[in-house]
């Protein structure tokens, strides 16, 4: 995939997120830089990305999937039930193994909080 004024708009858009994106918070960021960038664009780069892994989906509560960089280091999300946008949170919050119930083996996980973020608080 070459790299198009579009294409280069929507890695920024991911480069300065603060948590994963939706496909309209993608256009929203990166149709400031692209006026002509429509959502059909927007669907088209996010599985081109995908599917040569430089985004992952990422999948919060019920809500449409959303993407962010592939690579980052591991961490869990806080979903803002007033305005739906979803934030970065750093690190793991300790020994997920002990929430394992005897005989279970933990090989992944995924932590989602859900309130109000600071600007909806």
């Amino acid at each position: 995939m070459r790299m198009t004024d579009q294409r280069r708009a929507i890695l920024a858009a991911f480069n300065a997120a603060t948590g994963p994106l939706s496909p309209v918070e993608v256009l929203e960021v990166a149709g400031a830089e692209v006026p002509q960038l429509n959502l059909t664009t927007v669907y088209r780069n996010l599985k081109g990305m995908v599917e040569r892994d430089e985004l992952v989906i990422v999948r919060v509560s019920a809500q449409a999937a959303r993407y962010e960089l592939a690579g980052l280091a591991h961490h869990h999300h806080f979903l803002c039930e007033s305005c739906d946008r979803v934030f970065d949170i750093p690190g793991c919050p300790g020994s997920i193994q002990r929430l394992t119930p005897d005989g279970f083996e933990t090989t992944a996980h995924e932590v989602t909080l859900v309130g109000r973020c600071q600007g909806c608080a």
